[in-house]
């Protein structure tokens, strides 16, 4: 997914209304302030309550529900023709900011602020995001990102990554 259709994409949903949190890779490359890699898809994390409207939007835009084994209602991903995905992470948060339900985020999580193809975004936080890319089979994406987020915010590479280093 380019830059300028991720940015416009998060501007169309937010003028809609939708409170929008950008997760995985996008996350990285917008608290950086530049695009570092290539991205397959977006991930968003919204509050449940905006995941009908967000549905809706989308459907005006093409984007459809993509069979998954993993989907659910709080984590699903949608596509549109021309293959590109939004990976939706939804969540509910009490008074306090503490997950009620869905994706297990907390109001700390979501503190991040960077820029795609100069638009500003709201985002997962540095330290979160290198906390959230572990627990799985790690790849060379999930290594670059941790990797310069890292350099980037004096923050220690997580052991888990050693393998990568050559």
């Amino acid at each position: 997914m380019k830059a300028e259709y991720a940015a416009e994409l998060i501007k169309f949903l937010e003028q809609h209304g939708i409170e929008v949190y950008v997760d995985g890779g996008w996350a990285v490359d917008a608290l950086l302030g530049q695009q570092t890699r290539v991205h397959q898809d977006l991930d968003i994390a919204l509050p449940h309550e905006y995941v009908p409207r967000l549905r809706d939007l989308l459907s005006t835009r093409g984007y459809l529900e993509k069979s998954r084994a993993d989907s659910w209602e709080c984590n699903f991903v949608l596509a549109d023709a021309s293959a590109r995905e939004v990976d939706v992470h939804s969540y509910t948060l009490d008074e306090s900011g503490n997950h009620v339900q869905g994706v297990e985020y907390q109001r700390e999580h979501l503190t991040g602020k960077g820029s795609i193809s100069g638009n500003p975004v709201r985002c997962i936080s540095p330290e979160w995001l290198v906390r959230f890319h572990s627990g799985y089979e790690l790849d060379e994406n999930d290594y670059h990102d941790v990797r310069v987020l890292c350099e980037h915010f004096g923050i220690a590479l997580p052991d888990e990554y050693g393998r990568f280093i050559k």
